[in-house]
């Protein structure tokens, strides 16, 4: 991951880190500490911590006063309003994006559940979640709303930390019906379809959310060192 003789970049580590939790590799609640950070990673601990800070500003890590820095646990009413809130804006990113749409945004968009579906069949649910997130992050890019997509950058991060916590297995990912009808519709410029589609999509995604479930958190050289 890390290695060299130059330092690598705080950004860097977080980007990495970041791709991890997305990908469900390192699980909510995983203790981060600078120390072991900055061992695996092969950085100081002030890059580690640079990199922890980074992610804490994006609400994927919690810093606890005296106790460090773990990977955010979204509570049950947290996971409900993230995924309300992503629906309100959703609604407005889809049906610009109808009115936007190329051929080539929608081979994108397509490209995109292929990948989702090969994720899915090896049973990598957490790929298979990240790139349900692109899939809505590519959309927002699509409608032109760059102050929109950047609101959801965060809460499609945080989303990843629910369905990790809460998702059904398969149903954590977007993989069925769901994103192929929204691309139909997207193609074909039908700006109301797009909308009510999202909007249907994201209240199915809470509605299938097992709130009292929970995840065993791992150390992070579990997480990370094969």
């Amino acid at each position: 991951m890390a290695g060299g003789i130059q330092e690598i970049s705080s950004d860097r580590v977080a980007t990495e880190l970041a791709d991890a939790i997305h990908a469900h590799r390192i699980a909510p609640g995983t203790k981060l500490n600078e120390d072991e950070v900055g061992t695996i990673f092969g950085v100081s601990r002030t890059v580690a911590r640079a990199a922890l800070q980074s992610l804490a500003h994006m609400r994927l890590v919690d810093r606890r006063p005296n106790r460090g820095a773990y990977v955010a646990h979204p509570g049950p009413t947290e996971a409900i309003e993230v995924l309300e809130a992503r629906a309100l804006l959703e609604a407005s990113t889809a049906r610009a994006a109808a009115l936007r749409m190329s051929d080539a945004d929608a081979g994108a968009l397509r490209a995109l559940i292929a990948e989702e579906h090969a994720a899915e069949a090896e049973g990598n649910h957490g790929r298979g979640v990240y790139l349900c997130g692109q899939f809505h992050l590519e959309i927002a890019r699509i409608s032109g709303k760059e102050t929109l997509r950047e609101l959801l950058e965060q809460l499609v991060a945080r989303s990843s930390l629910i369905m990790a916590i809460y998702g059904r297995g398969s149903t954590a990912g977007c993989v069925n019906a769901p994103h192929h009808r929204l691309v139909d519709a997207l193609a074909a410029g039908d700006a109301d379809r797009a909308e009510w589609l999202m909007v249907e999509h994201l209240q199915t995604l809470i509605s299938s959310l097992d709130l009292d479930r929970r995840t065993r958190p791992l150390s992070l050289k579990e997480a990370l060192v094969p």
